[in-house]
């Protein structure tokens, strides 16, 4: 039977076009070093890399293959990298994050994106954490106008982001915002799904439009405007202004009604006005919205936004622009393009390329940390030893080695250790052990 195996390796021949395509193209650690891990989330690790090359840093993202029970199969490529390979071949701007190449590995997905050492939750922590101060009004104001200007350009190319939370907007060493992580962005001219299609549940909670909040499934590019909000206002105090609590998806699967999170909405805006919102009663939470517990007010929430915003934006044109971007109505909410005009902008001081243009050197946010604690992950698994594997294994060995002469013979790099048919791991080249990830909730959520 291993005989048998051994002569078809060897004489397959589409096995061996496959064996010389894969010796003729470059490996990920053929091209990049791997200096450590940046993070995880839903789909994948993030790693920061130097091209060997030109010595360029870069995060490049893995994406995990897809699992069924516990063992892993390779069911293709996932729908939320395909989105995000597609759109970002095809999009270029200086406030959104740019995709240099994509390689195929393994049967696996590395985007390779331009690095930053900031993003906009770091940023928070460090002013909350370590300064203790909150963030400038020059500072605010400056991430605010660079958001809102990657925003409009998505917007202009018929992209919704759906997933804007202050972990997936990075900032470049030179104070430049990008706009990250378009797993969830849709294309909205000409869908090939209506946007509820696949996707029942997008926005991560805290910044989720209350119209999503309410069941809607016709929406548009107001829930990303509602989410620019939500991130100014965190800027802002430094902690999230709708922090609820997430109804999570039942055995099957149905979306759950988020109470907490619209009462917390609730308690800053006060109670959508049907007069105020006309598609308010149509939504398919309108119902449960009206059965909501108001606890000690007689009818309903009022809206305390102004004295929300009396300690926490001034002047008085900041808290304006945040009232508008929180308008409950979709078809009123302010377009990025308006909010780009809004008056809070031209007032000094005016924004600035470089967001950290103010801040003193030693006020700036340390840059990104890396580990090497979950780089070992990165290392293939064994598959359960048993004296049958281990034979057929060296039988795969002796035939891949054989080819190797076969296809290479004399070449130059048939002399390169380990070259033909290596498996190069990332954890191999950076070191470290196996121990828990990083850091904040909202981080784990989803990659930036």
């Amino acid at each position: 039977m291993l005989d048998e195996l051994s002569y078809n390796v060897v004489n397959d021949p589409m096995r061996i076009y496959r064996a010389k395509r894969d010796f003729a193209r470059k490996r990920v650690t053929d091209k990049y070093s791997i200096l450590g891990f940046i993070s995880s989330g839903t789909y994948g690790r993030v790693y920061k890399a130097e091209s060997k090359i030109d010595r360029v840093v870069h995060a490049i993202k893995k994406f995990k293959p897809d699992k069924e029970g516990d063992i892993v199969t390779y069911t293709g490529i996932s729908q939320s990298a395909i989105r995000e390979i597609a759109l970002n071949r095809e999009i270029s701007h200086e406030n959104v994050v740019a995709l240099n190449e994509v390689i195929l590995e393994d049967k696996s997905i590395y985007m390779v994106f331009e690095y930053a050492e900031h993003d906009f939750l770091q940023v928070i922590h460090h002013h909350s954490q370590t300064l203790r101060s909150p963030i400038t009004p020059t500072v605010l104001k400056s991430l605010t106008y660079q958001l809102l200007n990657g925003l409009l350009y998505l917007h202009n190319a018929h992209i919704i982001h759906r997933d804007l939370k202050p972990a997936n907007i990075l900032i470049t060493s030179s104070g430049v915002v990008k706009i990250g992580d378009l797993g969830l962005a849709r294309l909205t001219y000409q869908p090939l799904q209506p946007l509820f299609a696949g996707d029942k549940v997008v926005v991560t909670i805290w910044y989720r439009a209350p119209e999503l909040l309410l069941g809607a499934k016709h929406y548009n590019k107001a829930v990303d405007i509602w989410a620019v909000g939500c991130v100014m206002a965190e800027l802002a105090s430094l902690r999230p202004i709708f922090k609820g609590e997430e109804a999570k998806l039942d055995s099957k699967k149905n979306v759950p009604f988020q109470k907490d999170q619209l009462l917390k909405i609730f308690e800053v805006l006060g109670t959508p006005d049907e007069r105020d919102w006309p598609g308010l009663k149509d939504l398919p939470e309108y119902q449960n919205m009206k059965r909501l517990d108001y606890s000690d007010v007689e009818h309903s929430y009022q809206n305390r936004l102004a004295e929300w915003c009396q300690s926490r934006i001034r002047p008085h044109q900041g808290g304006d622009l945040l009232r508008q971007l929180f308008i409950y109505d979709p078809d009123r909410r302010l377009t990025a393009y308006e909010a780009l005009q809004h008056k809070w902008f031209q007032e000094e001081p005016l924004p600035s390329k470089n967001v950290f243009q103010s801040v003193p050197a030693n006020q700036i946010p340390p840059h990104r940390r890396i580990t090497h604690d979950e780089a070992p992950s990165m290392m293939p698994v064994p598959a359960a030893n048993s004296q049958a594997q281990a034979q057929i294994a060296q039988v795969q060995a002796q035939a891949a080695a054989h080819l190797s002469q076969q296809l290479m013979g004399s070449h130059p790099l048939s002399q390169q250790s380990g070259r033909a048919g290596s498996v190069a791991s990332f954890a191999s080249l950076s070191g470290g052990t196996a121990a828990g990830g990083s850091g904040h909730p909202r981080k784990k959520a989803r990659m930036g």
